[in-house]
């Protein structure tokens, strides 16, 4: 593995998901507060590491092989312990598990193209979807700390529906640009 910024930025969203973990299953203002600054300051990391690599020229296979994985994870963590919490429940899970379904399916996707050589580069509306996808869940995490004088909570379930819906879209982007190649 080369060291660089960008990969240890990579290897930092990785390492902290288990202390947001660990804060959101806490259930408590503080640790709801200290959750959310990690999981933002982590999503923040998503975009500074590519845009860092490419701009220092320090693209490596590391780094292109592990950001989707560290970006994957950290969702998924973040959606299963809310979902274990309650925080997303009822109708709320939908949206959840489409965005978990589709990280599967484009994964495999992904990976079966990259064995025939094709690339399937990441639309604008799957960056978009990414971005509200963080938001709604760093919205739910809030919701965690205690705050009641704005409707958080509702803000981060409104955003997950948003997440879902954008998700489908992608995930079905995906699916027709990779049937061309079965």
């Amino acid at each position: 593995m080369k060291s660089n910024i960008s990969n240890l930025l990579t290897l930092a969203r990785i390492i902290v998901i288990p202390i947001i973990v660990l804060c959101i299953y806490l259930k408590s203002p503080f640790y709801g507060w200290v959750a959310f600054v990690l999981f933002s300051v982590a999503s923040i990391t998503d975009y500074f590491d590519g845009y860092i690599a490419r701009l220092r020229n320090e693209v490596t296979n590391f780094g292109t092989f592990l950001d989707p994985i560290a970006d994957k994870l950290l969702v998924a963590a973040v959606i299963l312990i809310l979902t274990s919490k309650e925080v997303i429940a009822d109708w709320e899970t939908i949206p959840a598990l489409i965005i978990l379904l589709r990280e599967i399916a484009v994964s495999g996707l992904r990976e079966y193209l990259a064995k025939i050589k094709i690339s399937v580069p990441v639309s604008r509306i799957a960056k978009a979807k990414t971005a509200i996808q963080l938001i709604a869940l760093a919205f739910l995490i809030l919701s965690e700390s205690g705050i009641t004088i704005i409707p958080i909570i509702s803000i981060g379930k409104v955003s997950l529906w948003v997440a879902g819906i954008l998700t489908l879209y992608t995930g079905y982007d995906y699916l027709k640009s990779g049937l061309k190649h079965f």
